[in-house]
């Protein structure tokens, strides 16, 4: 029954990577097809219910948001949908089974590897949106981009699986030559992939691991690093790399509407006119940006923290963020004080994984409350490898204990 098992694990876990819900091939939600089973017929001993305060506050900030603050009722019961079996993956599935967390995250970030190969592809076989629709069971939007509907969507991917791999190469103690590798696939991939907030959750992730975890050597590694893609670029690829859209070509094809900068002023504008948060008001978006020229094609602020925040206000949009983010920001924040910690190389690459993400989350709509998937993902994933985490070193201090006890009265 093992074969099962696992071909409804990564057909689960692709619908959370590539945010499949419903599609033409299904007329129930996707996510519930594959991971209903696993929690009925796969349970593990003695599993309860683990994330019933984060699935309330979640399920809670999107009624809200999308249902009160957009009238979008489907958007909100889809998006709740999904987080809701997400934490029932992790709860009643993978449970205290260290393995079945570990394969789940190879996994997942394996499909995003995927997924990242398909858009090296897009950039050179046109033909490949076909696959992805059919992938999908949607037309695509734009191109060239991985196995989602639109680049935005699969910058998340990018973000998340660049800051996964590099990061993974040092923590599990990799060679340098696969270190270097890696490295290079990371800056292909983002390079290619167009989303220059991907780019500043990579960077920024990277400079603050390698900074924590080598200190002073750290500066020789990142110099090193940024020497090898520089010589990289003007020695090997940079005419072959021109001819392809990249990273730098979006750069300098971009119009007005495309400075997030400017973007999130004008939303903080909107905000300063409405601070209690627009449901207080009795208005959505399409009410608040007619007098303004930078929103008239209908965009927002493409920042996710500010628009929640706009339409719920300081104190009930930052208390439902401080909330939900707490337990995550806790266990980041005590983990990266004991960075070399024995036993948590898995939980490190989770950590930065998610901080590139909601890092790229400060330029897009999509994030932990859209139920968007590597986010979703991460998030639940921190928590549950920070808590097996927890519970094997309570195993062992007490095994330790039983054994000093025996050898006391022996």
């Amino acid at each position: 029954m093992k074969l099962p098992k696992v071909i409804l694990m990564i057909f689960y876990l692709a619908t959370v990577a590539f945010g499949i819900f419903l599609t033409g091939f299904f007329r129930i939600p996707a996510p519930m097809i594959f991971c209903v089973p696993l929690v009925f017929f796969w349970k593990e001993q003695n599993s309860t219910f683990l994330y019933a305060r984060e699935v309330v506050l979640l399920c809670l900030s999107v009624f809200l948001y999308d249902g009160v603050g957009l009238l979008s009722f489907n958007t909100a019961f889809a998006t709740m949908t999904s987080i809701v079996l997400c934490a029932l993956y992790f709860s009643y599935f993978v449970g205290d089974n260290k393995r079945r967390l570990n394969s789940s995250v190879w996994i997942f970030y394996g499909l995003l590897l995927l997924s990242a190969m398909v858009m090296i592809a897009n950039h050179y076989i046109p033909q490949v949106d076909d696959l992805r629709s059919m992938i999908l069971g949607e037309p695509v939007k734009q191109s060239p981009a991985g196995i989602s509907v639109t680049q935005f969507g699969y910058g998340y991917q990018v973000a998340a699986f660049a800051s996964f791999a590099l990061i993974s190469t040092f923590v599990f103690k990799r060679g340098l030559v696969l270190k270097l590798l890696v490295f290079m696939l990371c800056m292909v991939i983002v390079f290619l992939g167009m989303q220059r907030s991907a780019f500043i959750g990579f960077a920024l992730t990277g400079v603050v691991f390698l900074t924590l975890y080598y200190r002073f050597k750290a500066v020789l590694l990142l110099v090193s690093m940024i020497g090898i893609c520089l010589a990289i670029y003007f020695v090997a690829g940079k005419d072959e790399l021109q001819k392809t859209d990249n990273i730098l070509t979006k750069n300098e094809h971009n119009d007005e509407t495309s400075n997030r900068s400017d973007l999130a002023m004008e939303n903080l504008r909107i905000y300063a006119e409405y601070p209690y948060g627009l449901i207080f008001y009795g208005k959505d978006w399409s009410d608040v940006i007619y007098r303004n020229y930078v929103f008239s094609r209908g965009i927002t602020s493409h920042n996710a923290y500010l628009m929640f925040v706009t339409y719920l206000g300081p104190f009930l949009g930052l208390g439902l963020l401080v909330a939900i983010y707490r337990p995550v920001v806790n266990i980041i924040w005590h983990t990266l004080r004991n960075i070399k910690a024995p036993g948590q190389p898995m939980l490190l690459c989770m950590i930065f994984s998610f901080i590139s993400v909601s890092i790229n989350a400060l330029s897009h709509n999509a994030w932990l409350f859209s139920a968007d998937g590597p986010t979703m993902f991460s998030f639940f994933s921190v928590m549950h490898c920070y808590r097996l985490q927890q519970e094997a070193r309570v195993t062992e201090r007490h095994e330790e204990e039983e054994w000093l006890k025996d050898l006391k009265y022996a």
